[in-house]
């Protein structure tokens, strides 16, 4: 039987991809901003942030700033191309992009590398 990621694993890929958006779209990235981009309490973002800090996913500047390790930015980069990839191709199998940004968002995080780089093949062999 096949590894199933527990949901604390999906909240830290979650997290790490928002601070990948974020830092595309603000010169920096604060717990404020992860807050209002999903909708979360500040105090849970900061609990996450400790989390991701003690995982050395992220390091915190003295000025609040949240930079992404190399191994932040490698989980979080995979993570967005996973997301990217199945929300694009739902959408092109006529989903709206709210239903496929959904979905990719919990597909994401289940399915096996193998799978993965199967379905990506296929998609990107057929585009």
């Amino acid at each position: 039987m096949g590894y199933i990621k527990h949901k604390s694993e999906e909240s830290v890929e979650d997290y790490l991809e928002t601070i990948l958006i974020l830092s595309q779209r603000l010169p920096g990235v604060r717990s404020i901003d992860i807050a209002n981009e999903l909708s979360y309490s500040k105090p849970s973002v900061s609990v996450a942030m400790k989390n991701l800090k003690s995982k050395q996913y992220i390091t915190v500047g003295e000025d609040g700033y949240i930079q992404l390790t190399q191994e932040g930015k490698k989980l979080a980069s995979e993570t967005l191309e996973r997301h990217t990839l199945i929300s694009r191709w739902l959408v092109s199998l006529g989903v709206s992009p709210e239903t496929a940004s959904a979905d990719a968002c919990r597909v994401e995080h289940d399915l096996s590398t193998e799978s993965f780089e199967a379905l990506k093949k296929h998609i990107l062999g057929n585009a």
